[in-house]
């Protein structure tokens, strides 16, 4: 009888001997001091991508971009097919930063090429894990909830030998920092940027290189007050006109873009940004004032758009535009942000075909970028060109790691068309490649109780409540669920909540409605239907009322409401 395997995780150092199921590779040590992000990964990969070169490259191929981003080292070996325009620019035009979700799709990509090259039945053993970079214990853990133990076992070890300490001098540390920050490595250039300008001489340049990247990083994770006090030093370690332009910049983005909205000062985030303008526009090389100036003009279009001037956010978008015509074939990346961002603010104000060229026009610059394919596709499925707009979708699809967005966006597409197998199985992509997606758990929901697949239902509407505790649509699926089950009190709980969480849901309203008619409170029925009616008039609805006038003897009234159901029908 076979030992069943499975994945651990241990406290404390490895032993001498780890085991009885054969070792694919000697124990893996995941510290994160020697090297920093995907240590651990790029071991595992050292030792798989040879091999899978020889017996499946087109394995290697369609995982080129999450290889080389953990073992850059293999470049030497993996021919990149797919990609941005940005590798092949200079430091100062590469603008973007990759958000801070991007090491997810990363750590997705390359839990399938370990799944895929991998021998079955093999184990893996990795220590140091307490000391690990997150980007390797992010793909860890999606490792082991994606990889049948029986494909592979891990076993993770908490402890593990010390490395040397960290004696990288700051050229050395501004190679990784530089590294880490296209790749969107965030929480290594937060910390190895500190080390950076503890080694380098406040205001100068290189300490400036250093400050730069980590306040952004320290932004894009969200930690700003330690952002906001960096942008603080730089100010006060230089008189630099550049150096204030973006501290200022960077200082207004921590509250113009800042997650929580409640959290956001728009006023003081106008100020820090037409400080920066200010300065930008002084500056006395052309090339440098047109560039950042414009970056700034950028910025406040954001925090216009975000104080309801979408008007003025185009004006704005429009004279950065104009200033980036000034460089020349310089800064495409900066170009390509630019129309995107108008192309965004054109769709907002319904000028859909001005801003459908903006998208083209974008895309164009940069078709490995997948965010603004999936903007246009958006636009167009909203247009009702679905063709165009799944062509979108699965560009990007293929454009790069697994995107759940994507998936999540052609299974919107799929319902609408009446293709719900492939919807569902889109959004069960979705949920496999991001368990948190809370918005996959709602339309899945939704999808399986209207195929009357109760319990898969009840089962994602209550890992969505676990993740959103009170979250209306979910609330409604479960009302209708035991509604439908005769449990009238507690779908009553969960629709009454549901109303009064989101009053402008119809679909609470409605389900609410069939509730009340189910249990004889027909004026209570028709005030649901009706209230659900206003905010989102649908065949079910008038069909459900029709019902409830009836039984009120109302039958004119009832027959209108058919011939409106049969009308949208």
């Amino acid at each position: 009888m076979s030992e069943e395997r499975s994945h651990l995780r241990v406290e404390g150092e490895p032993p001498a001997r780890t085991g009885a199921a054969p070792l694919l590779m000697p124990l893996i040590d995941a510290h994160r001091r020697p090297r920093g992000p995907y240590t651990a990964a790029a071991a595992l990969l050292g030792h798989l991508v040879p091999a899978a070169l020889r017996r499946a490259p087109e394995l290697v191929a369609a995982h080129d971009i999450e290889i080389l981003a953990a073992a850059p080292e293999l470049a030497g070996t993996v021919r990149p097919g797919r990609g941005t325009i940005d590798a092949g620019l200079p430091d100062d035009e590469r603008i973007l930063v990759p958000a801070p979700r991007r090491t997810l799709r990363l750590a997705n990509g390359l839990t399938e090429f370990v799944r895929d090259a991998v021998p079955a039945g093999c184990a893996i053993a990795v220590c140091n894990t307490a000391a690990a970079d997150p980007t390797d214990l992010e793909l860890l853990d999606v490792m082991t909830r994606r990889i049948p133990p029986g494909t592979l076992a891990i076993t993770l070890y908490s402890g593990g030998p010390e490395p040397p300490p960290d004696t990288r001098d700051a050229q050395e540390l501004w190679a990784v920092v530089d590294r880490c920050m296209r790749e969107g490595f965030l929480h290594a250039v937060a910390e190895l940027g500190e080390l950076g300008l503890a080694r380098t001489e406040p205001g100068g340049t290189p300490w400036w290189r250093f400050a730069q990247r980590t306040a952004t990083a320290l932004g894009g994770l969200g930690r700003t007050e330690e952002a906001r006090a960096l942008w603080e030093r730089v100010r006060r370690a230089s008189q630099d006109p550049a150096m204030h332009a973006a501290a200022a910049y960077g200082t207004a983005m921590l509250d113009a873009r800042h997650p929580d909205p409640a959290q956001r000062d728009l006023g003081r985030a106008r100020s820090w940004i037409n400080e920066a303008i200010a300065i930008s526009s002084l500056l006395p090389d052309p090339g440098e004032r047109a560039f950042k100036l414009g970056f700034d003009r950028n910025g406040l279009a954001l925090i216009e758009l975000r104080e309801g001037r979408k008007e003025a956010a185009l004006s704005l978008v429009e004279s950065a535009l104009d200033l980036a015509r000034e460089l020349g074939e310089r800064h495409p990346v900066h170009r390509m942000v630019l129309l995107a961002n108008r192309a965004q603010l054109l769709a907002g104000l319904g000028r859909a075909k001005e801003a459908l060229e903006d998208y083209g026009a974008a895309i164009a610059i940069d078709p490995g970028f997948p965010d603004y394919q999936l903007e246009r596709g958006n636009l167009l499925f909203k247009l009702g060109r679905h063709d165009e707009a799944v062509v979108d979708f699965e560009r990007a699809i293929r454009a790069g790691p697994p995107l759940p967005e994507a998936y999540y966006n052609r299974a919107e597409l799929r319902t609408v068309r009446g293709d719900i197998d492939g919807a569902l199985a889109d959004l069960g992509r979705v949920i496999e490649l991001d368990p948190a997606y809370l918005d996959a758990y709602i339309n899945r929901a939704g999808l399986l109780a209207a195929l009357e697949r109760d319990e898969e239902a009840r089962a994602d509407a209550g890992t969505g409540l676990g993740l959103d505790p009170g979250n209306a649509h979910l609330l409604t699926v479960l009302g209708q669920l035991d509604t439908a089950v005769g449990r009238y009190a507690e779908a009553a709980a969960a629709l009454d909540l549901a109303v009064a969480r989101a009053p402008d849901l119809a679909s609470a309203w409605g389900n609410r409605g069939v509730l009340r008619y189910g249990t004889g409170d027909l004026e209570g029925a028709l005030g649901d239907l009706t209230r659900a009616i206003d905010l989102q008039p649908q065949a079910d609805l008038y069909a459900n009322r029709a019902v409830a006038l009836h039984a009120l003897g109302r039958h004119a009234e009832a027959a209108a409401d058919d011939h409106r159901a049969a009308g949208l029908s």
